[in-house]
């Protein structure tokens, strides 16, 4: 059976099957996103309001919470930060976040897993009098308005953050990570699954990989690049395919040459309509996969669907421009006249030649 094929393989990861129904992009909110949901008061300067419901227990004081989260100033409804545009969640430990996430964090600490809510957040408990004028740019006093996401939490007593565990341990809890999404993944949780991926990466932050070098950074590699393909295909089952198309996009950052990050990239693509771009992805896959039958299968239908389109295209300029008329009776009026100005010259030229015969003088 074929690396692809739906089966297992050595990352935890199951391949899609072929077919897949084109499907409409998450929306990219400018704007705080309207809710009707009813308000629940967390603390004079924090209201909430459920987007999509969590599962599980909330985190306790010191629990350390992956979030994703939009920001907006609630007067301008100026958006000062975004992670999910970032692609990278933040780590949050409650009871030791910054003075101006107060506010967020109370929301957070009310939250359960995969929970999704609209937190309203009053100025004294974010960036306070002052505001803030390098990044993120929050305007002095500004009550403010946050779309988040919890991921997921891990829950210890004296609240370890990232930054103070051992190399190990980050690349052990971000495996850990990666094992429980598998499984979730193999359960047709994919909501689920993300949620662990997301958390897996956020081990393996970008300040984190780069201070990595020899074993280290490939043994960092060996967990943070499956999680992205893991996202990939979840994207894919749920037709999310410009994300998709991110994820794997990442992975090629750091390995051109990875036979999954192409593979899937191109379907994404493929689904998308982006033929040429899939085309070029399929053939580098092949390049290094020559004997991988979904690869092959992709191209097949690549080029099925390229010959659908030149025959569909012929049709369309044959039934504008019509047939070209065959003019029977012109030509043959044509090729009578050329008949008779052949014949009058060549009566001309002898004519002629005959002249200068008679005219010439005779010979001594």
């Amino acid at each position: 059976m074929d690396a692809f094929a739906n089966q297992e393989d050595e990352n935890g990861v199951i391949a899609e099957s072929s077919a897949f129904v084109k499907g409409e992009l998450p929306a990219e909110y400018s704007v705080p996103p309207k809710v009707d949901s009813e308000v629940e008061v967390l603390h004079e300067k924090v209201t909430k309001q459920v987007i999509k419901e969590g599962h599980g227990q909330k985190p306790s004081k010191y629990s350390t919470c992956f979030i994703h989260y939009r920001g907006w100033s609630e007067s301008t409804q100026h958006k000062f930060e975004d992670t999910w545009q970032e692609q990278r969640p933040i780590e949050m430990v409650l009871g030791k976040e910054k003075k101006e996430m107060t506010g967020l964090a109370i929301g957070v600490a009310n939250m359960k897993d995969g929970e999704r809510a609209l937190l309203r957040v009053g100025w004294e408990l974010g960036y306070g009098e002052e505001g803030s004028f390098s990044f993120p740019n929050v305007p002095p006093r500004a009550d403010l308005v946050y779309e988040v996401e919890l991921i997921g939490f891990d829950e210890t007593k004296e609240g370890k953050a990232r930054s103070d565990m051992t190399v190990e341990e980050r690349i052990g809890a971000a495996d850990r990570r990666k094992m429980d999404g598998n499984v979730l993944f193999q359960q047709e949780k994919l909501e689920e699954a993300m949620q662990q991926y997301e958390m897996a990466i956020a081990y393996m932050g970008d300040d984190f990989m780069f201070q990595l070098f020899g074993k280290y950074r490939d043994m960092a590699l060996a967990v943070k690049n499956p999680c992205h393909l893991n996202m990939a295909a979840c994207l894919i089952k749920l037709n999310r395919y410009e994300e998709a198309i991110g994820q794997c996009t990442i992975v090629l950052t750091e390995d051109e040459n990875n036979v999954k990050a192409l593979f899937r990239r191109g379907k994404s693509r493929a689904a998308l309509g982006q033929t040429d771009a899939a085309k070029e992805d399929f053939q580098k896959a092949r390049k290094y996969a020559p004997e991988d039958k979904a690869i092959a299968r992709e191209l097949r239908l690549l080029a099925e669907h390229d010959k659908v389109v030149y025959q569909k295209q012929k049709e369309l300029y044959k039934g504008i421009f019509g047939p070209r008329p065959e003019p029977r009776s012109s030509n043959m009026r044509s090729g009578n006249l050329l008949i008779l100005i052949w014949q009058w010259l060549l009566s001309l030229f002898y004519g002629l030649v005959n002249l200068f015969k008679r005219k010439s003088p005779k010979s001594d």
